[in-house]
C-alpha cells in the first residue's frame, strides 16, 4: 500500500533537502524523505539503544571502546551502526563548531508570520540562500515558521532582517529574539533496558 499520494511524492521533492524532513508514520513503517524505512521501535533491540546511547555522547570513541562496553566483539559493533545508519536511524555524525569562535556572537530565534502558510516552501527556498540561517522550522501557535541564526554582532543581525529576511516575498512579519545563554544542549534520551 502507497501511503503518498502523487502530489505529496512531488511536494517533497521539490523541498530544499537541507530543511525538510517528512515523517509519516503508518502500519509500523517510518517514511524519511520518501524513502520506506521497515523499522519500528521493536526492531531496535538493547544493544542498538546501548550503542546509539554511548555514541550519542561521544560519537568519536572507539568501536573496540563501544564493543567493550557493550560485552560483544568491534565486528558486531561495525555492522550494527551500519545497520542503524542504513535504517536512517544514526543520521549523521561530525563535530560541532563553536560559532563564537568564528566570531558569532549573537544567537537569534526569529519567527516568522506568512502571508499564507502555502507560501512556506517557497519562503524555505530563500532562507537556503541565507548561510547565517542553522535552523527553519514549519510551526503551530503566533508564527508560521521559526528559524534559528547567527550573527556577528547587532549589525549584522539587523542587515539580516531588515534587508534579507523581510525582503523575501510572502514575510509579513518579524519577532526576534535573542538567545542570552544556551544552558541545555543535549541529545534525546535513549532508554536501554
Amino acid at each position: 500500500m502507497n501511503v503518498f499520494s502523487r502530489n505529496a511524492q512531488l511536494f517533497l521533492s521539490k523541498c530544499c533537502a537541507f530543511h525538510f524532513l517528512f515523517l509519516f508514520l503508518s502500519r509500523s513503517k517510518l517514511i524519511i524523505n520518501k524513502k520506506e524505512i521497515s523499522i519500528t521501535m521493536e526492531k531496535i533491540d538493547n544493544l542498538d539503544r546501548k550503542i546509539l546511547n554511548i555514541l550519542s555522547k561521544n560519537a568519536r570513541i572507539p568501536f573496540k571502546d563501544v564493543a567493550a562496553e557493550c560485552g560483544v566483539s568491534r565486528a558486531a559493533i561495525h555492522q550494527r551502526v551500519q545497520h542503524l545508519i542504513d535504517d536512517g536511524v544514526i543520521t549523521g555524525s561530525g563535530f560541532d563548531v563553536n560559532p563564537k569562535s568564528l566570531g558569532y556572537s549573537t544567537c537569534t530565534y526569529v519567527g516568522i508570520t506568512l502571508e499564507r502558510g502555502s507560501m512556506y516552501k517557497q519562503v524555505v527556498e530563500r532562507l537556503c540562500h541565507i548561510p547565517e540561517i542553522v535552523e527553519c522550522h514549519f510551526t503551530t501557535g503566533p508564527y508560521t515558521m521559526l528559524v534559528k541564526l547567527f550573527a556577528r554582532d547587532n549589525e549584522q543581525l539587523m542587515d539580516l532582517l531588515n534587508n534579507q529576511l523581510q525582503d523575501i516575498p510572502g514575510v509579513v512579519a518579524t519577532e526576534t529574539l535573542i538567545s542570552l545563554e544556551q544552558s541545555i544542549r543535549r541529545e534525546i534520551p535513549i532508554a536501554t533496558e
